[in-house]
């Protein structure tokens, strides 16, 4: 687990013990610092005590009330890491921040989750003049403690996930020490420090960015903003403000990677004027010319001779992945990674689970697993990537209309609909003139695609809707997309 001396003799109240939150309390205590953790789950609160290999010497908490009960834990827990040699772990206390007063409280460390628009331990720490920070914001104040080391943050609406592991894919093949952490992946603070040299990449949601003050990225890629989350913010203004406020945090002469668009055009100018050393960053390392342009049609950059060869990535077909894959090999060329292994990377490269995964192919038709697309704006570039698609779409639906995927109609032989979505996104596909089959259910849906489907045909599950009617998330959807190719 990543530790610090910085935390020692500090007090934190960490809310929520899910995964992260788990991997924050043991990561402080090891530090030295006094944590108070809360967690309305019993059994979640019962993960830390012992018997558990992450439990106190001591319990005074049996699931009861809210108020304070100290866990002295100095002896250390009963199956983690040692304190290292003069320093001792700090002491472990449960109680829920809403309750007990948070004055002298160093920070109160809560899930991305938790909505700061609307829970009250935002107006609560407020009043204490205590930050509410997420466990990337202790990341960032660990960093002086580590090895030499370079963060690369990647966020946007869509494409994060592919980028990020394309990014720590191709850092692996050039044989560069690094980890994924953030919004993919295992939690940061529960990963070991990466020796000097290394190459922390981390997926960034707006909220995660929204509970970090101190991180400072080497390599800051942005891969687009549309529209989403807007029951967090204050309109698309804020949530795009909230996403900016990665580079707003970079220091000159870190680099930038975004598309010169809409939003790119205006940040490029923002921060050329407050990074003036940019535009004088060393043409043998990186053009920042060429990032400000990464996306633009006219930009002439580096990435443009490997877009030549994107016929060969089977794991990164289709304009979005050519945005994608632009995106990281700029962000790695800013880190100086040879052009050769890039280049293999790309090749090599397995993609991500749910995101464009070629499951099988069967009598010449391939199965395309895209649970992961979860409103139309990500369906659409699926759509774009291949000419003859029968289309696997339905769910839970974010909005009444398929309008970004409206310019790809064209490559959709036939939809099959699944879910609550199902009749409206039927009409909508008839009224295009699409034959629409209403599945209803996804191993139906499956079945009666791939009875139409001939070869040549790709059978794909891009539903542009979350998972929640008919699947606790859009993994389960995935691997029940999985089961019903390998049945066929």
């Amino acid at each position: 687990m990543i530790t610090s001396p910085v935390f020692r003799g500090k007090r934190y109240a960490v809310l929520g013990l899910a995964r992260s939150g788990v991997a924050v309390v043991e990561a402080l205590l090891a530090s030295g610092a006094d944590v108070t953790a809360w967690d309305s789950r019993e059994e979640a609160r019962h993960s830390l005590l012992p018997g558990t290999g992450r439990g106190t010497a001591h319990s005074a908490v049996e699931g009861n009330s809210p108020g304070r009960a100290e866990i002295p834990s100095t002896t250390g827990f009963a199956g983690g890491p040692p304190p290292r040699s003069g320093e001792e772990r700090g002491a472990l206390h449960f109680a829920d921040p809403l309750e007990i007063d948070l004055a002298g409280f160093d920070g109160v460390v809560v899930s991305p989750g938790v909505p700061l628009n609307t829970h009250p331990i935002a107006a609560k720490a407020r009043a204490a003049d205590v930050p509410v920070i997420g466990d990337i914001e202790l990341f960032a104040l660990a960093r002086p403690s580590l090895p030499p080391h370079k963060v690369v943050g990647i966020t946007g609406t869509n494409g994060k996930s592919t980028t990020t592991a394309l990014i720590h894919h191709i850092l692996k093949t050039a044989g560069v020490p690094t980890l994924m952490g953030g919004n993919i992946g295992l939690p940061i603070m529960s990963q070991d420090p990466l020796p000097k040299g290394g190459v922390y990449v981390l997926e960034l949601s707006s909220y995660q960015i929204d509970l970090t003050f101190s991180l400072d990225c080497d390599v800051a890629v942005l891969t687009n903003i549309t529209p989403d989350h807007l029951d967090r913010y204050d309109g698309f203004e804020g949530y795009k403000a909230s996403k900016l406020r990665l580079f707003d945090m970079m220091k000159p002469p870190h680099i930038g990677v975004f598309h010169h668009g809409p939003a790119g055009q205006p940040l490029y100018d923002q921060l050329l004027a407050k990074h003036e050393v940019w535009s004088n960053y060393d043409d043998n390392v990186c053009d920042p010319c060429d990032l400000w342009g990464a996306f633009d049609g006219d930009g002439q950059t580096a990435a443009r001779d490997h877009l030549s060869t994107q016929n060969d990535w089977p794991s990164l077909q289709g304009p979005h992945n050519a945005q994608n894959a632009i995106a990281a090999i700029l962000a790695c060329k800013a880190l100086a990674v040879p052009e050769e292994r890039i280049s293999e990377a790309l090749r090599t490269f397995s993609g991500l689970p749910h995101r464009m995964e070629r499951v099988a192919e069967k009598g010449g038709v391939l199965y395309v697993n895209d649970s992961k697309a979860t409103n139309a704006t990500a369906t659409a570039p699926a759509l774009a990537a291949y000419p003859k698609i029968h289309w696997i779409l339905g769910g839970l639906p974010k909005t009444d209309d398929l309008d970004d995927c409206a310019p790809f109609f064209g490559h959709v032989r036939a939809g099959y609909t699944i879910g609550q979505a199902g009749p409206m996104f039927a009409d909508i596909l008839r009224q295009a003139g699409k034959p629409v089959t209403e599945s209803i259910t996804l191993t139906q849906a499956v079945n009666d695609a791939a009875a139409a489907a001939q070869p040549g045909d790709v059978v794909m599950l891009s539903p542009a809707c979350a998972s929640f009617d008919q699947f606790t998330d859009y993994e389960a959807r995935g691997e029940a997309f999985r089961a019903a190719v390998a049945a066929l």
